[in-house]
């Protein structure tokens, strides 16, 4: 089974639903594949707009044995002095990038927006964000993206 390396840019994200009455929100974001979770830095203080521009790896198989392909995106505000609030949440399927990556070595989806689900599974906003696939079937292959 090939396995290689998904590369993850998350970019930025626009119009997002406001949870602060005062001030503006801390907003960052909790990203799942499979079992492994990756947690950005906290964009203090940009409200509803923030802008990350992080990188973010994960160890792929393809074909995996539970064919779950999707990266999990769980948008935060940060809270001092309480539990953090729910933003949104985004889905990408990222079964055709690691297909391609098998077949050609590499496969790249340029910046993409996606809707933000709330919790009431209204859209509000969107999220930008770019994926990468590296592949070697010796082993783990760092992408030099």
């Amino acid at each position: 089974m090939p396995s290689g390396i998904l590369e993850v840019l998350l970019v930025d994200a626009k119009g997002l639903a406001k949870t602060e009455c005062f001030g503006k929100m801390d907003p960052y974001v909790v990203i799942h594949y499979k079992n492994q979770e990756r947690k950005s830095s906290v964009a203090r203080r940009q409200g509803v707009n923030p802008v990350w521009n992080e990188k973010f790896n994960f160890r792929v198989d393809y074909p995996g044995a539970d064919d779950q392909y999707k990266l999990t995106f769980k948008i935060m505000d940060k809270d001092t002095f309480s539990k953090d609030d729910f933003v949104g949440e985004a889905t990408i399927y990222v079964k055709d990038v690691l297909a391609l990556g098998v077949e050609k070595g590499t496969a790249e989806l340029k910046t993409t927006k996606y809707r933000v689900t709330l919790a009431d599974r209204t859209y509000r906003g969107e999220i930008r964000a770019e994926e990468r696939e590296d592949q070697d079937y010796g082993g783990w292959k760092h992408s030099a993206y």
